[in-house]
């Protein structure tokens, strides 16, 4: 399912770009909600010998129709506070927002899937996503925000800021490759959380672990809405990754629940304001008409991240401990620093040329 999204979800942003998100997210929502509930009656047994394959096809194929609200919500933001006085404060509320409920959602959906899963019934917290899926993504597709947004028409000559000029391309790539480091950082976190909580006999714990990390996070991506406007937006890219480094080596030090808690905690501030710097810069970079290809694209850089950072930290975590695991982290602190250092120098170089 990781992999059918971290694919689909560009088809999907590049198709509402074309053709509008309500005729790409109704079908998406249905075909997806169809597809979890085959992959319920299989994984139930209700219909015995399906071929292991045409469940993998099954679940790909659920990952690829899965409809992408959360990048084209911000699409939307970008368009209805487009040429507004204080369109741009006005954004980075609603990309503050949208990011807050993100966290919120990673701290708060897989302790409700293990709570409706353990105490009812396994095949529950699917079907309710299925519900949820069929039922409030249409709503989403038709509601009035969503005529802010004209689909692209291709034109018979070149319109200024439309095309995947080579800059263009390389800052795009810059920021899908920060979001690849905030995933791999996230799956990183997750994995060595877990081991962390089963040296202490107690590996189930890792899940509110790792959710101290997304609590603070989700605080700190409020925030951003107050800082000085006069802050560049790659320069707080930079920095806030930055100090996620030596953050992510503290995480070496715990040697109780309790520690690890604090330096999970710690570690959270500089998330949120991450996230919410590159889907901004991200937005500012997309070429005309494209925004919801290079929203879902950001988007799937962050499914490519987690799946990365939780097959590197496993393999770490049970070659050397939870500390192997964490240096994964630091790793991809790194990834997040370079990534933004790379977009702020290039905005920097672009300037100096124009002045010329």
């Amino acid at each position: 399912m990781g992999i059918g999204s971290a694919i689909g979800a560009p088809l999907l942003g590049y198709a509402a770009d074309r053709w509008g998100q309500r005729l790409v997210l109704v079908p998406a929502a249905l075909a997806h909600a169809v597809l979890v509930g085959a992959l319920i009656v299989c994984g139930a047994g209700i219909l015995p010998g399906v071929p292991t394959l045409l469940v993998i096809v099954g679940a790909f194929l659920a990952g690829a129709t899965c409809p992408q609200v959360g990048p084209l919500a911000r699409v939307r933001w970008m368009a209805l506070t487009a040429g507004r006085r204080r369109g741009r404060r006005e954004l980075e509320t609603a990309l503050s927002y949208e990011s807050t409920v993100d966290e919120l959602t990673f701290v708060m959906g897989p302790a409700l899937v293990g709570v409706l899963a353990s105490v009812l019934a396994p095949w529950l917290p699917l079907a309710l996503a299925a519900v949820l899926t069929a039922a409030l993504v249409p709503a989403f597709a038709v509601h009035p925000t969503g005529r802010a947004i004209q689909p692209h028409q291709p034109t018979a000559g070149p319109v200024a800021g439309a095309r995947w000029v080579r800059g263009r391309i390389i800052r795009v790539g810059l920021c899908v490759l920060g979001m690849v480091g905030m995933g791999t950082l996230f799956g990183s976190v997750s994995a060595g959380a877990v081991s962390f909580a089963g040296v202490f006999g107690n590996a189930s714990a890792g899940g509110l672990l790792y959710a101290a990390l997304g609590l603070t996070s989700a605080m700190a991506a409020l925030s951003v809405s107050f800082w000085p406007q006069g802050w560049a937006q790659p320069v707080r890219w930079a920095a806030c990754a930055l100090l996620l480094i030596p953050l992510a080596l503290l995480l070496q030090i715990p040697s109780s629940i309790g520690s690890m808690v604090v330096f999970l905690l710690l570690i959270g501030l500089p998330v949120g304001p991450v996230m919410v710097t590159i889907f901004t810069v991200g937005g500012d970079v997309a070429p005309l008409g494209r925004m919801g290809t290079v929203m879902t694209m950001l988007a799937s850089g962050i499914v490519v991240g987690t799946a990365i950072g939780n097959g590197l930290a496993g393999v770490m975590a049970d070659a050397v401990g939870p500390q192997g695991a964490f240096l994964v982290a630091a790793g991809a602190a790194t990834l997040l620093f370079l990534s933004g250092a790379g977009t702020l120098a290039l905005g920097r170089l672009r300037r100096t040329t124009a002045a010329r």
